[in-house]
């Protein structure tokens, strides 16, 4: 894990040399204002260029997983949107996190549920290797109002109720925000509050896609998560989605992220992209784009929405 480690500072480095990527106060931004331009960018045309969604944030060593310096880190050396986990606290505060524990990834212990917001803010989150750093737990507010202009973020399934983060959702009506649903009716909840909603939807067979079109979710409202691995059956929901103006994405979170040899690592990447795949779900979203630098095209279609900002420090 040790030797893992080093090898994804090392990329890291490595990246920030091919890019020229070494200001710190610069970022690639998505540059997306509103629910049009954002189904704008996930259009499917057959021209597209990789898109990166870092999972949780991203994985490098100083920074934890869901936590807004993590996003900015990530966004120095290349534009993402990221999958963030949402959950509830004792005085029913929405803060990121993804386990339903604390101990894994801050210096505190037990469950979220069993604290206050304010109790929370004692505790400091910890860095991939364990390190307890300066970062607080972060609300969900806090990291909505941070990425407008800068991001997307993509609010995965916790412990929350619909009812409630829909109406977290109603409170920022103009902000460029995702939701991950299961299954149709999951969708078929949010699309009924609010048809201008996008989502990024689970749709791992045909009986899922076949589903979400009988319950007439939009597939212009839509990208489709297909699974965590690279096989020939993809092809054909590759081929559906595709026809249908849908982007794919594979999630090499519990996966290729995993492998030990970065080399390899950086081939499943790439192939995830050379097989069908629109976005790559990864821990190492910084790793990954180093490893797909070859297949970005040289004119890229999204171009129009990726910028760069300098941040205040």
């Amino acid at each position: 894990m040790k030797t893992t480690l080093k090898a994804i500072v090392f990329t890291k480095l490595l990246f920030a040399c091919s890019v020229g990527v070494f200001a710190q106060n610069s970022i690639n931004t998505l540059k997306i204002k509103n629910v049009n331009e954002l189904r704008e960018f996930f259009k499917y045309t057959g021209k597209n260029t990789p898109i990166i969604s870092g999972h949780r944030g991203g994985t490098v060593k100083g920074f934890p997983e869901n936590c807004i310096a993590t996003f900015e880190n990530t966004l120095k050396f290349t534009p993402a949107f990221f999958e963030i986990d949402p959950r509830l606290t004792k005085d029913s505060v929405l803060v990121l996190m993804h386990d339903a524990t604390l101990d894994r990834t801050t210096n505190g212990t037990g469950k979220v549920a069993d604290y206050t917001f304010a109790a929370l803010q004692k505790f400091r989150l910890k860095d991939p290797e364990g390190n307890v750093t300066d970062y607080k737990i972060p609300t969900l507010k806090e990291v909505i109002d941070w990425s407008a202009g800068k991001t997307v973020v993509n609010l995965d399934r916790k412990d929350v109720p619909l009812e409630m983060q829909e109406r977290i959702l109603k409170e920022n009506p103009n902000k460029v925000i995702m939701i991950t649903v299961h299954d149709a009716k999951h969708a078929k909840f949010y699309y009924d509050q609010n048809p201008n909603r996008m989502f990024s939807a689970f749709v791992k067979t045909k009986k899922a896609l076949l589903e979400y079109e009988a319950a007439g979710i939009p597939w212009r409202s839509m990208i489709a998560y297909i699974g965590p691995t690279n096989k020939p059956e993809n092809k054909e929901l590759f081929d559906m989605l595709h026809a249908r103006g849908v982007m794919c994405m594979i999630s090499a979170a519990p996966t290729y992220d995993k492998l030990t040899a970065m080399e390899e690592r950086a081939k499943n990447y790439r192939e995830t992209f050379e097989q069908g795949a629109d976005i790559l779900e990864s821990d190492l979203p910084i790793e990954v784009a180093e490893a797909i630098q070859k297949l970005l095209p040289k004119n890229n279609p999204k171009a129009k929405f990726m910028g760069k900002l300098n941040l205040k420090k």
